[in-house]
């Protein structure tokens, strides 16, 4: 077991594809299956495209197309608001979202595709200090 932890300053996919490599390399299992779980309940975790940074850009606008703000009017019928007009928006996006990910390693390595990396998809607006759970087995 192992925990990452990923701070972010904002909306964003954030790549830690680096720290998951690092780790996995410096197990004694070679080969296995790693899980990865992130322990919020505003942040989801995404295999996706690391070469083109458009990507990222139109995955956030799309996001935050599909689930405004609840300060937009089309938003007003939901009523968790207390923690900001981010809050619940991040929530829903989370519960669309994958919170966890199962991803083939060999030969110490994630068998990733040559475009993807690991990213933690923050959907609040401010600051955070983000865990991720990590289990190879």
């Amino acid at each position: 077991m192992h925990t990452f932890e990923i701070s972010t300053d904002g909306p964003g996919l954030y790549d830690f594809t680096d720290q998951v490599i690092r780790w996995t390399s410096g197990q004694r299992k070679g080969e296995g299956l790693l899980t990865l779980f992130v322990q919020h309940t505003s942040a989801s975790l995404l295999v996706q495209e690391n070469a083109d940074p458009d990507v990222q850009v139109d995955l956030q606008a799309y996001f935050a197309r599909l689930v405004p703000r609840t300060t937009d009017p089309a938003m007003s019928y939901l009523t968790h608001t207390i923690e900001g007009p981010d809050d619940m928006p991040a929530h829903i996006k989370a519960a669309i979202l994958p919170v966890s990910l199962s991803i083939p390693v060999m030969d110490g390595r994630p068998a990733l595709g040559t475009w993807q990396g690991i990213y933690l998809f923050e959907h609040r607006d401010r600051p955070h200090r983000r865990y991720v759970a990590a289990h190879l087995a």
